[in-house]
């Protein structure tokens, strides 16, 4: 029940509920408060007290807007609503000696500071603060911290606002950083000297509102003002995080998280955010074609009709990479379709039935894990396969959420119930009658890693007949970004992967990294980067990475969203599209479209939910026919989070932090 007060705030009255703090109220009222502590996603602290506003009629002191609500405000004499003021003398003077305070310490770093263009400190200065300065003492300096390759500190300028402490103990599920000391004495630091522990800590970068927290790799490379900026989607999981790309001339220089309260709240993964190197090293940017066992750089003519000939009158298979977008899958299938052969996109064999949307995709959306009370996880672990998801589930955990798994025991950041590690474990969870759970929000979420085993369709039919017995919501957690929407253009053969491949002559492998392709057939491999794929292939056409066209990806939930190009494909490389349609012409069998406007005319003829830009369409329930479940257990989709597809491969980073979070997990020794 919404509990409604009036109050005035500048001689403007507005209603709001009367839970809200008095920051949120002046925000919904269109007027600004500055703050640097304060942060919607995060709790309350109240210790840097900028946003100080005057309550008439209260205490002869300014108050602290966003520790107060709306329902502490006592009305008038005469029952008139409370009144607030956040631009009254009281107030510019309380503001301005609060930034006094906050500059006393504070480094003149600006000219050599990452932050500087985008600094809060910098703009709050300028707009509240006073032009003068009346300390003549000397200024305390600290010590930095070594937080790791991704963050890099200059803690002189922390000002203790404490949002990192906060958004790692409580969104990223760590325990490293905290505040030791008192008065002057005060710092922010991590427990003996640790480095973090987390594949979200690169958030704390956007959090620190002065240049505290900074990025290693992005350091003193570029100003903000000199970035083009292009707001697409990621590709790095399923979770299809909405994310900004910054270049500078043709060269990625970092991403940073877009807010969407449906997807990625405002958080993104550390591969998310740290893999543009991975961008620039080991990319193809001219066609090869293989001769006498090795491969030479080509033309784009020879290599399409070194393609085409190898391709005229054979058996072909197609495989859909995990990074395709729907465009270039749904190219693929026509190309390879008109020539008699078979297309899949199912390369890590996982069964997800073709057709059945409620059984690949789910009747779940990510927001509704905010209100579930319980959440059962099977064979799956988010941690890894959705770092900002599995945020989320903490997020619920907190709230109060129950959570049961099925699967491996691993470390989530929160607590749950182990049920088993294996089909058994299952198989009695799916078997009883819950009523308990039939009145509650619950959410069966699936991970890939238990479909991909020979049993993985009983598997999935267990899992929904779970959801159907609960009255759950269910939701297929994939790791592979380009996978919904490949399955929503048909890329899929009767049999999987081995049928797809069987008696081929010739594969045209999209992106498909993650498999191994025997010897025998001829391959065609088109991609981004000179990895697993490109090594096998006898010719090479060089297509564009996520951030180099435009392009549909539908993420783990079902919700199709755009991606916009950002920059440019290194040398001769092209769009994923065109070659596809430039190769079909070789073979005369053109393709009927020459823009990606009529292409995408022709996909939504076949595929008409994906018109629906950023809204998750309601898939209709039908459940699998239950079967014999094996007796293996359940193992992880991800072996390392740092290197599941070619451009996480390409990435130097990335390869560091891998090879550290192996030390990590490696066992001490005794003595060490």
């Amino acid at each position: 029940m919404s509990d409604l007060r009036k109050i005035i705030i500048d001689d403007t009255e507005i209603e709001v509920d009367g839970a809200m703090t008095l920051i949120q109220a002046c925000e919904q009222a269109g007027i600004e408060v500055p703050r640097f502590c304060y942060h919607e996603r995060l709790s309350i602290a109240g210790n840097c007290r900028m946003c100080l506003v005057e309550v008439v009629g209260g205490p002869p002191k300014p108050a602290a807007s966003c520790a107060m609500q709306v329902r502490d405000l006592r009305p008038g004499p005469e029952g008139q609503p409370p009144v607030v003021k956040t631009n009254s003398p009281m107030v510019k003077k309380a503001r301005e000696g609060v930034m006094e305070f906050l500059l006393i310490n504070h480094p003149l770093d600006c000219p050599i500071c990452d932050q500087g263009g985008e600094c809060d400190l910098q703009d709050q200065a300028m707009a509240y603060g006073v032009d003068f300065s009346r300390f003549r003492e000397p200024k305390r300096a600290t010590e930095d911290l070594d937080l790791g390759p991704l963050v890099e500190t200059h803690m002189t300028r922390c000002i203790s606002c404490t949002r990192c402490v906060r958004f790692t103990s409580e969104v990223a599920g760590i325990t490293q950083m905290g505040q030791t000391g008192r008065g002057e004495d005060a710092e922010i630091t991590s427990y003996l000297g640790e480095t973090l522990d987390s594949n979200l800590q690169g958030n704390i970068i956007d959090l620190c509102p002065v240049g505290a927290l900074v990025s290693k790799p992005y350091a003193f490379t570029a100003r903000p003002w000199e970035l083009t900026k292009t707001e697409t989607i990621d590709v790095m999981d399923a979770l299809g995080s909405n994310i900004r790309v910054d270049c500078k001339g043709r060269e990625v220089m970092r991403i940073l998280p877009r807010n969407h309260d449906g997807v990625n709240e405002e958080w993104i993964s550390d591969k998310t955010r740290f893999v543009w190197d991975g961008l620039r090293r080991q990319r193809l940017d001219k066609p090869y074609v293989r001769e006498d066992g090795k491969l030479r750089p080509a033309s784009w003519g020879e290599a399409l009709s070194a393609a085409a000939t190898a391709m005229k009158g054979k058996k072909i298979a197609g495989l859909v990479g995990d990074l395709a977008p729907v465009e270039a899958a749904f190219a693929l299938k026509q190309l390879v379709e008109g020539q008699g052969g078979k297309v899949e996109c199912r390369t890590d064999k996982a069964k997800l039935p073709a057709g059945n949307r409620s059984a690949y995709v789910g009747t779940a959306s990510i927001e509704d894990i905010d209100s579930a009370q319980m959440i059962q996880l099977i064979g799956c672990n988010p941690r890894v396969e959705a770092p900002v998801l599995n945020a989320r589930i903490r997020k619920a955990w907190s709230n109060g959420c129950n959570i049961g798994l099925v699967g491996e025991a691993v470390d989530l950041t929160y607590d749950y119930a182990h049920i088993g590690t294996d089909r058994k474990a299952l198989e009695s969870l799916s078997s009883k009658e819950i009523g308990a759970a039939k009145d509650m929000n619950t959410v069966v979420i699936i991970g890939q890693g238990a479909l991909t085993e020979a049993d993985g369709e009983a598997v999935l039919a267990h899992a929904m007949k779970l959801a159907e017995n609960s009255n759950s919501k269910f939701m297929v957690l994939h790791t592979a970004a380009g996978r919904v929407g490949a399955m929503d253009a048909g890329c899929t053969t009767e049999g999987g992967l081995e049928a797809a491949i069987e008696g081929a002559e010739v594969v045209y492998n999209l992106g498909a990294d993650e498999v191994e392709i025997a010897a025998g057939p001829f391959v065609i491999y088109q991609g981004s980067h000179g990895d697993r794929g490109a090594h096998r292939a006898d010719v090479i056409l060089p297509g564009a990475a996520y951030t180099e066209e435009q392009g549909l990806f539908v993420n783990t939930e079902g919700r199709p969203q755009l991606a916009l190009r950002a920059g440019f494909a290194p040398g001769e490389a092209k769009e994923n599209w065109a070659i596809l349609r430039a190769l079909s012409a070789e073979i005369d069998a053109t393709l009927p479209y020459d823009s990606l406007p009529q292409l995408r005319t022709a996909l939504v003829a076949e595929v008409p939910h994906l018109t629906q830009i950023d809204t998750v369409p309601e898939n209709d329930w039908q459940p699998v026919k239950i079967s014999k479940l094996g007796k293996a257990d359940f193992r992880g989709a991800v072996a390392d989070f740092y290197l599941t597809n070619p451009v996480a491969r390409a990435s130097e980073l990335m390869a560091e932090l891998s090879a550290n979070a192996k030390a990590r997990s490696a066992k001490a020794m005794a003595a060490e």
